[in-house]
This record gives C-alpha cells, structure tokens and sequence, in this order.
C-alpha cells in the first residue's frame, strides 16, 4: 500500500509539472482518467468484500479506458459530447465505490471496537 500511494504522488506531481499530454487530447486523458479511477475504486471495494478478482481489475482497468476513449473519438467525429455522458457515469460509479468503501470500513472499525471491549 506504502509504494501505491508513493506511485499516485510521484504521478500527481509529475502530471503538475511534466506537461506531456497535447491540449488537444485532453478530453481523452479525462476519460481514462476517469475510467482508470473507477476501476481502481472498484478494485479497492472488492479487496474489502473479499471478492477481488485480478483479471477483473486488468481488464476493467484497460477496457473501459478504451471504450469510454473510443467513445469520446466517435462523438467528436458526430459532434456529440458523448464524453459528457461517460464521465457522468464514472462520477457515479466513483461516489458509489466510496461509499461502498467508507461503509465498510466503519463497519470494520466497528467490529473492532465490539471486540475490544
């Protein structure tokens, strides 16, 4: 866990400083930052539930990044915000990991204290 939170920083920081990605494809490293952070919340849940399963994450991970950018290429040649609709959908399944997450943890904290005392 140490090194993934060394990763996410070094990442962050080299995004804020490194500027490599072209404006012109913002929109898709929007995308699949979303579709990535998804995945990784999604990961994150079912690591608390017990029910990760490796080859799910990998192909979320990659799959979705993929769909929601080929997504993203087709409403620019329609002319459609179709992206829009994907990062709605990602922000949703985003808060609905987290709160997923954050209700088992206090679950776990409580079975914690139970024991405790």
């Amino acid at each position: 866990m140490f090194f993934f939170v060394i990763a996410c920083l070094l990442g962050i920081a080299c995004g804020m400083w490194v500027p490599v990605i072209p404006y012109e494809f913002a929109k898709y490293s929007a995308i699949a930052i979303m579709a990535c952070l998804d995945s990784i919340l999604g990961a994150t849940n079912a690591l608390l539930k017990d029910k990760f399963d490796i080859k799910i994450f990998v192909s979320g991970f990659f799959v979705n990044s993929i769909i929601a950018m080929v997504l993203t290429l087709i409403g620019e040649k329609l002319e459609v915000n179709i992206f829009l609709a994907a990062i709605l959908v990602f922000v949703y399944r985003i808060f609905n990991n987290f709160s997923s997450i954050r209700r088992e943890l206090i679950e776990r904290h409580g079975k914690m204290k139970q024991k405790e005392q």
